[in-house]
């Protein structure tokens, strides 16, 4: 340790009582060295010492955090579709605001891809896994086309955001080079890299997984706002005359990425955060519910909210706390810059109490049975209490929201295949194409629908109505 930045670096952490982050320091190669010093120089130590104070003495052993005071907590307000008795002058209003918008190149797409396939066995990032019936495209490609097809209609080239994790940066980075960025622009694919935390002992210890290695995880998908801001992406969308962002979670190709009625909403209200919301499909399903506390609209993880009013009922009959959160948002740039920046209204950090593999003095690798140190995360749902102006809007879950995360199941690839079979079968049905579907409403044989060639049943209705001669839809039918 010859450079005066390594020396300055460790006394940091000496003086700051994480001196044992180098406690093997002169037993390690050039190369282990460097990786540890690399890690160490991620940490703010302040902040660090600021969250050890403030969150271990509560000794929380679940992600929420304390207990959250209820004491007068109400659903959240929310603008329901026109077929659910919203209203349709108002959708248009909204559709038209957020189309001009779009033409203005004001909208940049974000999704949040961090994660790798590992529960649904698969080796790789998350967003590289294969989607569609047919074609078993990539998530990565279905939002690649989406983008495309969004840019072509409102003659305006979207920018993407892709945030990725150190786990799958290099990887993801490769399968875009692979595959020549699904035909987008390389300028317009944006990636960086999600922030870490170290995770920390009872005492607020720094823990070490290796001689060479400070045990770090990803500091939450709320972390995703500080990465736009700290790694220059916000400065890059700026010089675009992008001011807004769409955002979504890398393991739902059902959702509509660029949703021109759901921007307009975001810019008739001047909001600094939207949402988008779905009908719970069941009382306690394992979703966050958008709320209303204190005056501000909140979301309360379902682990959070007791049974009893997860299952209570409205005068007509309907889950009182129906609005469920789904992690689709329209973020306004200021509005990440402030939150994801260096000033006092930061996102706050949770507890996760978490069993954490450490080496202990000797340099012995210890497995713990249970729980023995803490992981520290940001929620990005935690921004809403933050936004001026607020809005919620209601969205379809058929048409919206079939995530991929288990491998068999509930939210599995094949319900997942289910899902985009019956909306694609929803759009032939109103193009007037009369196809087979069992009881489910799907077909009993594979097709698919590309979003080059519609990404939306409008759209659906408009391209098909436009060709001639008409495929025949069967076993294997790509439409593209």
């Amino acid at each position: 340790m010859t450079s005066l930045s390594a020396n300055a670096l460790v006394e940091s952490f000496t003086k700051a009582g994480q001196g044992q982050v180098f406690r093997f320091a002169d037993t390690l190669g050039e190369d282990g060295l460097s990786s540890l010093l690399a890690a160490a120089a991620e940490i703010d130590l302040d902040e660090l010492a600021s969250l050890c104070e403030s969150l271990l003495p509560q000794k929380s052993v679940t992600q929420g955090g304390p207990s959250i005071n209820l004491d007068g907590l109400q659903p959240a307000p929310y603008i329901p579709l026109p077929e659910e008795g919203g209203d349709a002058a108002l959708w248009d209003k909204a559709r038209k605001a957020g189309e001009d918008a779009l033409r203005a190149g004001r909208v940049a797409a974000f999704v949040v891809a961090g994660g790798q396939g590992t529960r649904l066995g698969y080796e790789g990032p998350k967003g590289c896994y294969p989607a569609t019936p047919v074609r078993q495209a990539s998530l990565f490609q279905v939002f690649a086309e989406k983008i495309r097809a969004a840019s072509a209609r409102y003659g305006k080239s979207i920018p993407w955001l892709i945030m990725t994790s150190s786990l799958n940066d290099a990887a993801t980075r490769k399968f875009f080079e692979d595959n020549s960025f699904f035909g987008l622009p390389r300028e317009d694919v944006i990636f960086f890299m999600q922030g870490r935390m170290p995770a920390v002992d009872a005492r607020g210890k720094i823990l070490l997984d290796a001689p060479d290695s400070i045990a770090m995880s990803p500091n939450g998908h709320g972390g995703s706002l500080r990465a736009v801001v700290t790694s220059g992406a916000a400065q890059k969308l700026r010089t675009r005359g992008v001011d807004m962002i769409s955002y979504w979670q890398v393991d739902n190709p059902l959702v509509q990425i660029i949703d021109p009625a759901f921007i307009g909403f975001h810019v008739l209200n001047a909001s600094e955060m939207s949402s988008k919301m779905i009908p719970k499909a069941y009382p306690l399903e394992k979703v966050g519910h958008f709320c209303l506390l204190d005056g501000k609209n909140t979301v309360v993880e379902y682990s959070d909210l007791p049974n009893v009013m997860q299952e209570q009922l409205d005068e007509q009959g309907q889950i009182r706390f129906r609005a469920g959160s789904v992690a689709i948002h329209i973020f306004d740039l200021a509005f990440v810059e402030r939150l994801g920046g260096t000033g006092s209204g930061r996102l706050p950090f949770h507890l996760a109490h978490k069993k954490i593999a450490y080496v202990d003095e000797a340099g012995t690798l210890v497995k713990p049975e249970r729980p023995n140190g803490f992981k520290f995360e940001m929620f990005v749902f935690d921004a809403l209490p933050f936004a001026e102006r607020p809005v919620i809007i209601e969205g379809k879950r058929e048409d919206e929201f079939s995530p991929i995360k288990n491998a068999e199941g509930v939210d599995s690839p094949a319900s997942c295949r289910r899902d985009q079979i019956r909306q694609w079968v929803r759009w032939a049905k109103a193009a007037g194409i009369v196809l087979p579907v069992n009881e489910d409403g799907i077909t009993s044989f594979d097709w698919e629908v590309s979003p080059l060639f519609a990404d939306s049943e409008a759209a659906f209705v408009q391209k098909w109505n436009s060709l001639e001669p008409k495929p025949q839809i069967a076993e294997g039918t790509l439409l593209v």
